[in-house]
């Protein structure tokens, strides 16, 4: 069966490159109120697709952007559920002076779609939803019951996709949950993604005299906010690059040691890695390999710091008021709240009566690992191989997906994510690709998956 299918999907590149392109056209910005319309057809864009291939298909209204959701139905005998998660909508184009084409005039050139959301995520959603319809065509079913839910808000941080999870909890009961968006390991080694670090995103702001105040006058005889901020900062880290906020590492989980092995057996290039970063030499956790700090370890980084005088010339000023983001990427067992508050104990500990401090927090999210021995993360490792004909890299991830923990909680159901778009794919930047032989090979990857896991169970 499975041969058949492939067989149609080789016949059909031409045709399934025309509908990524179609697909791509639509500029559905969710971040945007004046794409309020092309949101909305991007959403029947995606229903009306279901719809053609046989699925049952739904546009499920939100508290912001629609979400879709459709499903092929119970299949014969007793296999395994998998849903689909995806997202149409789209970021911002950004400064089109460095585009070499139109965003939303997807373009082929040099092997690649160039367009915004032709790897994030329309073209990596879009290789399942293909190979869905090529089983349907060829065969009239799925050997598996697939289920799709593709959203609008994801560039803008799902705020509704809970509330969907929650209401539509029995019809997207499934066994495991299956996305495409993250990369490939590098550019010839596609990538099966097991583990992502949770976030807590915070916000300092300092107040001290009423107004600026000249240096020279007043130096030295009142708190500046800005030398305070900058000793509350330094206060976090020491020399070995280790957060110094008490119970900070007290869960944290320690790799087994077949992980560190088969973490440090990659064939990681350090130094290109650098080159790619711009930085003069590479930093952080003393006694750590560069691949495990960025994902088995918890950091804590500045994001951003602004106060007083920031112009071109001389502007000698005791600040009135400064401000620092602050980021903590943490892992597994590090539970966000407990940390939440340890930062925010940490931060006022530091700071001294002579200035007020405001403290917000922005973002509280939890980190998550999957099992790399069960018969769904197997068949997605052999369905990668197969599709693109290099054994896979199974990796973790620096980022936060905050969906991940939330489908195991609701749905009890955990999350693979096969990688199909270039590392370097420009997502979020100009002149975002998806090399068109990766995305067949995605397509083919997942028409595979599917084939693999009913014979898996």
């Amino acid at each position: 069966m499975i041969d058949q299918v492939l067989a149609h999907l080789d016949a059909e590149k031409k045709n399934h490159v025309k509908k990524l392109c179609d697909f791509l056209r639509i500029a559905s910005i969710s971040t945007d109120p004046e794409r309020k319309d092309d949101i909305r057809r991007g959403a029947e864009w995606v229903d009306a697709f279901f719809r053609d291939c046989g699925l049952t298909s739904d546009i499920v209204a939100t508290g912001g952007h629609p979400c879709v959701l459709a499903d092929t139905g119970p299949a014969d005998g007793k296999v395994p559920t998998v849903l689909l998660y995806g997202h149409y909508d789209v970021q911002p184009v950004g400064d089109e002076s460095l585009w070499h084409s139109e965003a939303f005039k997807p373009t082929v050139r040099d092997g690649a779609i160039f367009a915004r959301g032709a790897a994030d995520d329309k073209g990596q959603a879009l290789t399942h939803m293909l190979a869905v319809a090529s089983w349907k065509k060829v065969h009239g079913t799925v050997p598996v019951r697939v289920k799709f839910m593709i959203e609008g808000e994801e560039e803008i941080g799902s705020p509704n996709l809970e509330a969907v999870l929650r209401q539509h909890r029995e019809k997207l009961a499934c066994d495991y949950v299956a996305l495409s968006d993250t990369p490939k390991f590098d550019a010839n080694t596609p990538a099966v993604t097991y583990g992502t670090k949770g976030m807590i995103y915070k916000e300092i702001v300092l107040y001290g005299p009423k107004q600026n105040l000249h240096s020279g006058q007043y130096g030295g005889t009142i708190a500046n906010p800005g030398n305070v901020l900058a000793y509350i900062i330094a206060s976090l880290r020491d020399a070995d690059n280790r957060v110094t906020i008490p119970g900070f590492y007290d869960d944290v989980a320690t790799i087994s040691d077949k992980e560190k092995a088969s973490i440090a057996a990659l064939p990681f290039d350090e130094k290109g890695f650098q080159a790619f970063t711009g930085s003069p030499a590479l930093d952080g956790e003393k006694g750590f390999s560069t691949i495990e700090r960025r994902w088995v370890r918890p950091t804590l980084d500045v994001n951003g710091m602004l106060g007083g005088f920031i112009g071109e010339g001389a502007s000698t000023v005791i600040p009135a008021k400064v401000m620092a983001k602050v980021s903590m990427r943490i892992v597994p067992h590090q539970d966000p709240e407990r940390i939440s508050k340890a930062f925010d104990d940490a931060v006022r500990a530091a700071c001294p009566s002579t200035v007020k401090m405001e403290l917000m927090t922005h973002a509280v999210a939890a980190p998550y690992v999957a099992p790399l021995d069960s018969p769904g993360m197997k068949a997605a490792g052999a369905a990668m191989e197969a599709g693109f004909g290099v054994a896979p890299r199974f990796t973790r991830e620096g980022g936060t997906l905050p969906i991940l923990p939330l489908f195991r909680e609701v749905l009890g159901a955990d999350s693979l994510m096969m990688g199909f778009c270039h590392p370097d794919c420009n997502a979020h930047g100009p002149d975002e690709f998806f090399g068109v032989d990766d995305f067949h090979a995605g397509i083919r990857t997942s028409a595979m998956f599917f084939h693999l896991l009913a014979e898996a169970h």
